[in-house]
């Protein structure tokens, strides 16, 4: 649903700014072709990019309409005028590093050739004025008409990463407590995906930011906007830390049944405050974290002592529990926010 509101109203925008663009051409009597190209191009997911990319896309349009009025003047409507016009075009927006325009400048360089058979001067000022037609409707329907806003899309997203984050780490454990010989490239799959739809929340974030220093009341609370970035880097440091189990060798764990089933439990409840944040709690949280630190101790003195089996190595049971405790922090965290702190964001493996 997220992807069709997004895709939606941007289809529909480029739809509006097509008919304005052409509308206005159409009254200074200017062929609509060449600014309908650059309407359909400007239209970018945000109104920050959209001026951003326009000032570059300008420049480059006019470089193109150079180029195309002097090969027509020099060669005539002919095939090395379509290649000469398309090709200097392409490097001098290379050489001059207006990438965000070559393709424009590109579209409307080949174009003019079909069209222009005399008078070049005016020619080449009506395409600069058609650019500009593009380029200004456009930015003004993207600003105006269904303004660029993913507050509930990034509130949407954070929560359904976490909820699959606790469903991947309940399946995880479930693995190395029960079924330590269960093949677990499907979970490396799962939690490639999860950080994909981490990065795509992330460049949502980003969107909104741009758009609030143009919209500040559609762009929302700084401080609700810097919080919930800071809630996504938690969870980007969850899914570094569930990859760590993933793709953890396991061996033999010495583990009792008792001890895994307390595991298992303390896991369970994790995954729940994952899926449900409403009913997170503060205390049962702390308490599953005591349980867990009580046993990475004991197991820290125990396994340490006569560690025989992994003599140069942090035996497989310290690194586990050393994850969870680490992922129950982080969850905590999550949930009692403070904006001071100051996060280090991992990449995952």
């Amino acid at each position: 649903m997220r992807n069709f509101h997004f895709h939606g109203s941007r289809i529909l925008k480029t739809g509006i700014a097509i008919f304005l663009t052409a509308i206005i051409c159409e009254w200074f009597n200017w062929p609509p072709v060449f600014a309908v190209i650059t309407a359909i191009v400007t239209i970018e997911p945000t109104v920050s990019d959209s001026i951003k990319k326009g000032i570059i896309r300008f420049p480059a349009s006019a470089i193109g309409s150079a180029y195309a009025v002097l090969f027509i003047a020099l060669f005539g409507n002919s095939p090395i005028t379509y290649t000469l016009a398309a090709v200097f075009t392409i490097l001098t927006c290379y050489k001059l590093k207006l990438h965000a325009g070559l393709l424009v400048a590109t579209l409307t360089a080949v174009a003019m050739v079909e069209v222009i058979h005399s008078n070049y001067l005016i020619s080449f000022f009506i395409r600069l004025g058609t650019t500009t037609i593009g380029l200004l409707v456009s930015t003004a329907v993207n600003m105006i008409v269904f303004r660029p806003d993913y507050r509930n899309d990034i509130s949407e997203s954070i929560q359904s990463i976490g909820s699959r984050a606790g469903s991947i780490l309940e399946q995880t454990f479930r693995t190395i407590l029960y079924d330590e010989n269960k093949d677990r490239k499907i979970d490396g799959v799962i939690i490639h995906q999860l950080n994909k739809e981490i990065l795509k929340t992330e460049t949502l974030i980003r969107f909104q930011k741009d758009d609030s220093k143009l919209h500040p009341f559609i762009g929302g609370d700084a401080k609700e906007l810097l919080m919930t970035e800071r809630q996504l880097l938690y969870l980007h440091n969850l899914d570094y830390h569930i990859g760590n189990l993933i793709y953890l060798p396991l061996n033999i764990i010495s583990w009792s049944k008792s001890e895994r089933d307390i595991i298992m439990y303390a896991v369970t409840e994790l995954a729940n405050d994952l899926h449900h944040a409403a009913d997170y709690s503060s205390e049962k949280h702390q308490l599953q974290l005591k349980n867990i630190t009580d046993l990475f101790w004991e197991d820290n003195e125990e396994l340490t002592k006569n560690n025989e089996i992994h003599p140069t190595q942090f035996p497989p049971e310290l690194i586990i529990l050393y994850e969870l405790v680490t992922i129950y922090n982080l969850v905590d965290r999550f949930y009692n926010l403070d904006c001071t702190t100051q996060l280090i964001k991992v990449e995952p493996i």
